[in-house]
């Protein structure tokens, strides 16, 4: 094989896992951030809830002062009843106690209500207090653990390209130079293979005497319609196939 063909092969494979090692680095930031979004969630939602249930007592401590308060007007109508002199007054008297008791009734279901909300805002201030400590070490041990293979993608990736600049360092000038415009304009993709007589980049058929010279694998040659450089692998031998043959044969 061509020495500087071999060589542009090599790069693009170098560089397709340059590229895969990057993706992953620049990715980090973000699965850290999402990692630590998740706990800042969760801790609020627990203080959320802990001023919900703060809030719920104090409502519950106003309506049980308003249902005294309420209750000892109630008591001093029923002694005025004792006082009043006309039958329409006490008739009118007895509207207003029953509107009250109804105030009270409606303060209790509210209480009921704030009672039952209570309860299911202490269970669940339980179980995210037991569960704090846990989410808060969770999330630091994921942390770590993404910072710790983020700095081995990065050694590996500079090892990489250590073995890349001394590659590009071993092409001629004007080969690499084409390599790098390819990989620039072709979305990082240089070197494509021929398979079946096609670039396997643009999938446009070769003319057969450009296949042959393609086939050899002894100069670099572009594809006439993407401009990628083209090698070819010679298929593997189809082993099974063959072993089947030569029983049939004997």
């Amino acid at each position: 094989m061509h020495p500087g063909l071999k060589t542009v092969i090599e790069l693009q494979q170098l560089d397709a896992q340059i590229a895969e090692f990057s993706a992953q680095i620049e990715l980090l930031p973000q699965e850290v951030q999402s990692l630590e979004t998740q706990l800042h969630e969760f801790i609020h939602a627990h203080e959320e809830r802990k001023q919900r249930l703060a809030k719920n007592q104090k409502e519950r401590k106003e309506s049980e002062a308003e249902i005294q308060t309420i209750r000892a007007r109630i008591t001093k109508h029923k002694d005025q009843l004792y006082e009043v002199k006309t039958n329409e007054q006490y008739k009118a008297m007895l509207k207003e106690i029953e509107g009250e008791e109804a105030k009270v009734r409606a303060f209790e279901d509210r209480i009921l209500e704030k009672m039952l909300e209570a309860e299911d805002l202490e269970e669940h201030i339980r179980d995210a207090a037991a569960r704090l400590d846990s989410e808060k070490a969770r999330v630091a041990a994921e942390v770590q653990k993404l910072q710790a293979l983020r700095q081995e993608d990065v050694e590996k990736r500079n090892e990489l390209q250590v073995r890349r600049d001394a590659d590009a360092a071993s092409i001629e000038p004007q080969l690499l130079s084409l390599y790098e415009r390819l990989r620039r304009g072709k979305r990082g993709l240089a070197v494509a293979e021929v398979r079946d007589g096609m670039c396997t980049a643009c999938n446009v058929m070769l003319r057969p005497q450009l296949f042959n010279e393609i086939r050899a694998n002894e100069s670099v040659v572009t594809c006439e319609q993407c401009g990628r450089i083209l090698h070819f692998t010679e298929p593997p031998t189809d082993a099974p196939e063959a072993a089947g043959d030569q029983l049939a044969s004997s």
